[in-house]
């Protein structure tokens, strides 16, 4: 083949790098943007945000000043200061609060002296060996006490490390011994179990310590004596038992503590089936007996480190607030996620008076108005959608998930006069706070359901109205898949019994052998 010129008429579409910067904006959650938004603004000299949360932590003094200094309009050689662009006349008291801190990560930041606290927790008399409640709500408290006078509290601030570190050096015990022991805790995982065999623990130790599996398992015997019960279990069975032997003498019997001892060590997976017939006979006992013993298994903890911080949760920010309003339903945006941008009118300025001689700033300053914009036609956005998602499902926020009407994407897109994918983008990751609770904007999404009048039922309302049915039903006999798809029937819903079953695994409802209650 010899080469060759061809010329060639083609189209398609080019994006510019605002259009491209607008479809990532949109698509980022809240956080994400407040991320990202930290990012630009460090990059970018032109740009600046007018709800800095760092505003907050400046104290102010009664002068006027600046903790202390010389007032926020005088310069440090006493001249006025001005600074075009920075406005120093609101107090971090009326400042707006704004992205920065909707996350609710405080770490590093002290609290101002006399604050109240609203984290503070009375523990009282609360017995935290059997206690097995969040860590993550646990504070401080605000009377300006040591930690150190409330050791409860001590430890319920820390890890379950820190925890059995502090019971392992009131021992007493060898160095060897501890070190065993400090190398156990550090096996355990999350929930405060050992995983790892002690035959593979022992091998990965050096062999000049000449260390044997017994000495491996005193140091266990040693670590399963700590508090909290149960920690350092091998597996679950181990460590319910472990709870029932430190439990002694309590409320309950002697014949239900060893009834709930037999079925932990023999018959866990049967009490896990629900199967109650077969554990009397094993137990040779009444009803009553079996049933106290089950309410004391469940009393047990499975994961001995859930009452010890662990990671830090995540917390929903919603962006739109659905309000009624004359009778109306409207969104309304969240004015604590949108951010206050504008661009520095001093580097403005200078570059007005100087065209042409910063080439550098004045790309900057073009994309600082390009992100000005990108993120008003953002929340513009989601507030369109959000409304138009208000009046189509009006009946839930009136009476709930059962009145819930089938709706998808492409319905919005229409009404809106949007791309289907843009709608995609908007309701993914966006949370609207209702009267019924947080959900995130792809929740009012769902298929539809045939009924027998010739209409269409949201798959929402007929899981709800699985709920429904469920939580009604009488625990003795409780309702098959084949009977909740008959009373569905009778309700006018054609819903298979198939597609009951993936709705109830959906919800997270056990089947109907392990709802029946003794």
């Amino acid at each position: 083949m010899k080469p060759s010129l061809q010329l060639r008429f083609t189209q398609q579409l080019a994006l510019t790098p605002q259009l491209q910067q607008s479809i990532r904006l949109l698509q980022l959650s809240t956080l994400e943007l407040n991320r990202e938004l930290e990012q630009i603004l460090a990059d970018n000299p032109l740009l600046e945000r007018l709800d800095d949360p760092l505003l907050d932590c400046v104290p102010i003094t009664p002068s006027g000043g600046l903790d202390g200094h010389a007032p926020a309009d005088t310069a440090a050689d006493g001249e006025p200061a001005d600074a075009p662009g920075l406005d120093f006349s609101a107090t971090p008291a009326t400042a707006e609060r704004g992205t920065g801190d909707v996350d609710g990560d405080t770490s590093g930041v002290d609290a101002p002296e006399g604050s109240e606290r609203t984290d503070a927790v009375d523990f009282g008399d609360t017995d935290f060996a059997d206690w097995g409640g969040d860590a993550s709500a646990r504070g401080t408290s605000d009377d300006g006490e040591d930690e150190r006078d409330w050791p409860q509290l001590a430890s319920a601030n820390g890890t379950l490390r820190d925890h059995l570190l502090a019971q392992l050096a009131a021992t007493h015990g060898s160095a060897r011994d501890r070190a065993l022991v400090t190398l156990l805790i550090d096996e355990l995982n999350d929930n405060g179990l050992l995983e790892t065999p002690l035959d593979e623990i022992t091998d990965a130790l050096p062999a000049d310590l000449a260390i044997e599996t017994e000495e491996i398992s005193a140091a266990l015997k040693l670590l399963q004596s700590f508090d909290p019960a149960g920690v350092a279990a091998r597996d679950l069975r181990e460590c319910l038992l472990l709870q029932l032997d430190r439990r002694g003498s309590g409320p309950e019997s002697t014949i239900v503590r060893a009834a709930a001892r037999t079925i932990v060590a023999e018959h866990l997976e049967t009490l896990a089936g629900r199967d109650f017939a077969r554990l009397r006979r094993a137990l040779r006992c009444d009803d009553e007996t079996l049933r106290e013993a089950q309410a004391l298994i469940r009393k047990l903890n499975p994961r001995p480190a859930s009452g010890f911080a662990g990671e830090a949760p995540t917390y929903l920010v919603p962006d739109v607030i659905v309000r009624r309003s004359r009778g109306n339903w409207v969104a309304v945006l969240n004015p604590d996620v949108m951010p206050k941008l504008r661009i520095n009118e001093m580097y403005a300025r200078i570059l007005r008076r100087n065209r042409g001689s910063h080439a550098g700033l004045s790309g900057q300053l073009q994309e600082a108005r390009w992100l000005v914009k990108n993120v008003q036609q953002r929340f513009d956005t989601i507030l369109r959608v959000s409304q138009a998602i208000v009046d189509r499902q009006r009946a839930f926020f009136s009476h709930g998930e059962v009145a819930m009407r089938p709706l998808v994407l492409r319905e919005i897109a229409d009404t809106l006069g949007l791309h289907e994918s843009t709608v995609s983008r908007v309701t993914t990751q966006k949370y609207m706070l209702t009267p019924m609770g947080t959900f995130e904007l792809k929740y009012f999404f769902g298929s539809h359901v045939a009924t027998d009048s010739g209409g269409a039922a949201s798959s929402t309302a007929i899981r709800a109205v699985i709920r429904q049915m469920v939580a009604a039903e009488e625990p003795r006999q409780p309702l098959t898949d084949s009977r909740i798809a008959e009373l569905l029937a009778e309700q006018g819903f054609v819903v298979a019994r198939r597609t009951v079953a993936k709705y109830r695994e959906a919800l997270r409802i056990p089947p109907v052998s392990q709802r029946r209650a003794l």
